[in-house]
């Protein structure tokens, strides 16, 4: 029997990715700018989903 390191399960990104570009469009088209709105997200999401992958690439 060998020692093996625990499991390590990674941080999914993609979900931050995908509410910011619903929430983004939803907040838009309350604005009158649901393309500019799914824009923004879209980019905040990106923006936390890296996060996410830089903090748990750290651990």
């Amino acid at each position: 029997m060998t020692d093996r390191p625990p499991r390590r399960f990674a941080m999914g990104g993609g979900i931050l990715l995908a509410l910011g570009a619903i929430v983004g469009a939803m907040a838009g088209g309350y604005q009158g700018q649901p393309s500019l709105g799914l824009l923004i997200g879209l980019a905040a999401g990106t923006a936390l989903a890296i996060a996410a992958w830089l903090r748990d690439r750290a651990r």
